[in-house]
């Protein structure tokens, strides 16, 4: 799927999983050029999703804490009819600031988001296992 184009890591969150020691980052490193996103954020939207998704007045710790989360949602914001945002994380409404997580900031924005089960299916990926 990634070198057919229909699932891409940005640069930003690939740095993420790099810092890692498991067996994810070797599976990345082994599939970079199939995997990493050819594109540069636009930093106005990394600005908008942060400000509009997480707060307007955050300290540099809460940025610290949001992480790749506001570059990953600006990707996804700068082609929202095709792109869809692929998270882990569960919808937790209540949340506020750099405590949001990346569903709740998604729907905010009008971006489509699934967890990794629903890519899984969605891709009809099986194991032998």
């Amino acid at each position: 799927m990634g070198a057919q184009g229909q699932v891409k890591v940005p640069k930003e969150i690939y740095e993420e999983i790099m810092k890692g020691n498991d067996a994810l980052k070797i599976w990345l490193q082994e599939n970079e050029d199939a995997l990493l996103l050819a594109e540069v954020v636009f930093q106005p939207l990394v600005a908008e999703v942060t400000k509009l998704g997480y707060g307007p007045c955050l300290n540099d710790v809460e940025i610290e804490k949001i992480g790749g989360d506001a570059f990953l949602i600006a990707y996804a914001l700068s082609d929202s009819q095709h792109r869809c945002v692929v998270t882990l994380e569960a919808s937790k409404p209540g949340r506020k600031g750099a405590n949001r997580h990346i569903p709740n900031v998604c729907e905010d924005l009008g971006i489509k988001w699934i967890n990794t089960f629903e890519l899984i299916r969605r891709l009809n990926f099986r194991t032998s296992l």
